[in-house]
């Protein structure tokens, strides 16, 4: 391929079809290879990158102004590890700011180097989501070298035989190793990250790449949160006699997770136990009880999702990750949609008529994002109360 860089171009974004959008490196050096999707997210940003929902990801964020407030230790969300588990690239239209807030301990740049994330700035964002919009999420790569040598040729042809989502189990990858149970809830200034009393609840976490927050939220309606690996058997959960099992968010084909994981969440599904399922957790369970999951065009990632309760009537703005999405219309009896995105009325979330067993697409423990959904542990809790009486 034959392409004149501008001067000083450090990082460059390779499509599958050859598109190069050129621009300024950032973070780590290197070269990556992933799905292009955009986030409408105005905040966050660090929470976003180390979401493990967004594994062999690349993010185009379209707010224009991201820095400003730094990164810190306490704003992670995934369990361990770097990039290598959560999000590959983050593109930006203008080069982060330097950070002017009072909980930042490192600038946004030194983070994403150390993090092992490749960024690339001075990037039109608006004709980015545009042609995602028009086309897809497309298979790129994304390279920051400070020299500003790239070999266009091998990176299209690098992108190009990318196998992409579709088929690809993540789950094993950015699920823990080992069981271990957590011990802190939500933050609130200015005291921090709450510390939990006796436990009310014993609730066992199916992690296929689960968020801190999710974790703070079930202590926080006094769940002591047991997390144990994705591919745990239903036998070994219930001999732990939990009084709920919540099956995480994570990355990846919910189908080919679903592998191994449908099987055991049936099980699970007809003990009785109260289950909740959440993102991934959601596509799986629905998979668990017959209905289909589909790839999307350019998926729902951002904080700003306005989703209908159907039980309720009440609207929410929630907080959404996700390429992939149950097919409402396979939904079979007796499963109920509980939830749809007022966006394009894909389905939100799904519950079982004659068992405690319900999910939803979005995060309803945000991070980023609105807390309108916050209350859904709490309905978490109320059947637990229930299946206890």
């Amino acid at each position: 391929m034959t392409q004149t860089l501008l001067a000083g171009v450090t990082g460059v974004l390779v499509l599958a079809d050859g598109t190069v959008l050129q621009g300024i490196g950032v973070g780590a050096t290197g070269e990556a290879v992933g799905e292009v999707c955009f986030n409408t997210a105005m905040t966050g940003y660090q929470e976003i990158l180390t979401d493990p929902s967004y594994m062999a990801q690349i993010i185009a964020f379209t707010f224009p102004h991201v820095g400003n407030v730094g990164t810190n230790v306490e704003d992670l969300e995934q369990i361990s590890g770097g990039s290598e588990t959560a999000a590959r690239g983050a593109i930006f239209r203008d080069a982060p700011t330097d950070p002017a807030n009072w909980r930042a301990d490192s600038d946004l740049d030194g983070w994403m180097k150390r993090r092992g994330v490749i960024g690339l700035a001075g990037v039109d964002t608006r004709a980015l989501t545009r042609l995602i919009r028009e086309k897809g999420m497309p298979h790129a790569v994304i390279a920051h070298s400070p020299d500003g040598r790239f070999d266009l040729d091998a990176l299209t042809a690098k992108a190009r035989e990318w196998s992409g989502l579709v088929g690809l189990d993540l789950a094993r990858e950015a699920t823990t190793r080992q069981t271990f149970v957590w011990d802190e809830g939500l933050w609130s200034w200015p005291e921090g990250y709450a510390r939990p009393g006796a436990p009310k609840y014993e609730v066992v976490v199916l992690d296929y790449g689960v968020k801190r927050n999710i974790l703070r939220a079930l202590s926080s309606i006094g769940a002591r949160a047991t997390v144990v690996p994705a591919d745990t058997s239903a036998e070994d959960i219930l001999a732990r006699k939990p009084d709920g099992v919540l099956l995480s968010n994570g990355p990846g084909d919910p189908a080919a997770t679903g592998e191994y994981a449908v099987p055991e969440i049936r099980k699970l599904v007809d003990s009785g136990t109260p289950v909740f399922g959440i993102c991934l957790g959601h596509q799986m369970l629905a998979l668990a009880l017959g209905a289909k999951t589909v790839k999307m065009d350019q998926g729902h990632h951002g904080a700003n999702h306005p989703v209908k309760d159907l039980t309720t009537g009440k609207v929410e703005i929630v907080s959404m990750n996700h390429g992939f999405t149950v097919d409402r219309d396979s939904l079979p009896a007796p499963v109920t949609e509980t939830h749809v995105s007022l966006f394009d009325g894909t389905n939100a979330g799904l519950a079982l008529a004659d068992k405690p067993v319900f999910s939803v697409q979005h995060h309803p423990e945000a991070s980023p994002g609105p807390t309108d959904s916050l209350y859904l542990f709490e309905r978490f809790a109320g059947l637990m109360d229930r299946a206890r009486s």
